[in-house]
């Protein structure tokens, strides 16, 4: 019988463990079988959405943190898509060398995601952040917020500036999305000066006037 009082698990729960303790074993052996390949931080990239996806999915039915694998200090905040591109990803908490492996992450220094302010988040050039290249100036970004919140954006520039240049980072006073990563995307060598900024105006959505006649 149910204890009384106790939480319902959602909807396929069962499949979500199953599927998170799959994709972990998957990170795992792929590491073993393709570092020596060089082929690791692709895969490794790829795997890991699988399993932030769950991770992401869990956070918004019980509005906790989420961890998306056991050995995590990091979690899901948000999930950025860009519709003209056909690309969605889970954005993780903290801006650090071992969280951009698995994904974009969200600069704890800036505004949270969806605030009326700058939102900012950094991801590599040759996996998650590749597609910066190809965004256009008027498309659509999303970013879905921790309380299933969506919120909309519309690109409005893409530069190269130089990596001592952050006033792209600082605050502002209405609703801005600002992407980075590392320039070119084509570089052989990674971790040179250049980066890569896109920046994004929040796109304002009026509810209908109530007074409006039929």
């Amino acid at each position: 019988a149910a204890r009384r009082g106790a939480i319902a698990a959602p909807p396929g729960a069962g499949l979500m463990l199953a599927a998170r303790t799959v994709a972990a074993s998957g990170l795992a052996l792929a590491g073993v079988l393709s570092v020596a390949h060089g082929a690791w931080i692709p895969i490794k990239a790829a795997l890991s959405q699988v399993l932030l996806e769950t991770a992401w999915r869990e956070s918004l039915y019980t509005g906790q943190r989420a961890r998306p694998w056991p050995w995590a200090d990091t979690w899901p905040v948000a999930r950025l898509s860009a519709p003209a591109q056909g690309k969605a990803m889970i954005v993780l908490a903290g801006a650090s060398g071992a969280t951009l492996a698995f994904g974009p992450a969200h600069v704890l220094a800036s505004a949270a995601p969806g605030a009326m302010d700058n939102t900012v988040i950094v991801g590599h050039r040759d996996t998650h952040f590749a597609f910066l290249e190809r965004l256009k100036t008027g498309e659509e970004l999303r970013l879905e917020a921790g309380d299933g919140a969506m919120h909309r954006y519309r690109v409005v520039e893409a530069r190269v500036l130089h990596e001592s240049d952050t006033a792209v980072m600082d605050g502002a006073s209405a609703k801005r999305l600002t992407l980075i990563t590392c320039y070119p995307f084509d570089a052989i060598v990674p971790g040179g000066p250049l980066r890569y900024v896109v920046q994004a105006e929040g796109v304002i959505t009026h509810p209908p006037s109530l007074d409006k006649k039929t």
